[in-house]
């Protein structure tokens, strides 16, 4: 039993050095590029490790000129295809801020509230990313969005090579 834990011991601090080397090399950021979210969500997380992986949650159609702490006004109501065009616009200007770009995106969640604007939202989609590869993709039908007005919001996921 003793020689068991020695190597329990032995394992645990060898997993103990692996994980805090890889945390030296991992560095995670938050930024919050419209001024309406700062203290109410992160827009976006960078991780640095082997490649750096960019998340960007929630992007829709809010207005990103609302001011700090505010509920921003939703552009485009009542139309999901424009919606759907503002948001990819937003994703693409963010993504570009960190280096990336839509070829970078490994997984999407796009959430709407009525499954009648797939066809609109799908076809925002294949023109968003134009003739480059589409990501991994998930599709929800909800009830609702955190700002009254919203008909979708996406969710994207990148990794850009170092």
């Amino acid at each position: 039993m003793f020689r068991w834990k020695v190597l329990t011991c032995s394992a645990l601090a060898t997993v103990a050095v692996f994980a805090s080397a890889l945390a030296e090399d991992l560095e995670v950021k938050r930024y919050n590029p419209s001024e309406w979210t700062k203290g109410v969500f992160t827009e976006i997380i960078t991780v640095n490790g082997p490649g750096k992986t960019i998340y960007l949650a929630g992007v829709g159609a809010e207005d990103e000129s609302a001011p700090a702490g505010a509920f921003a006004p939703i552009r485009h109501l009542g139309d999901p295809y424009e919606q759907c065009r503002y948001a990819y616009d937003k994703i693409k200007r963010a993504l570009a801020a960190h280096g990336g770009t839509l070829a970078d995106v490994v997984k999407q969640v796009v959430y709407v509230t009525d499954i009648r604007y797939q066809a609109p939202v799908a076809k925002c989609r294949r023109e968003a990313y134009v003739n480059g590869p589409i990501p991994i993709n998930t599709f929800l039908v909800i009830s609702g969005l955190a700002i009254q007005g919203m008909l979708l919001e996406i969710d994207v996921t990148a990794v850009v090579p170092k």
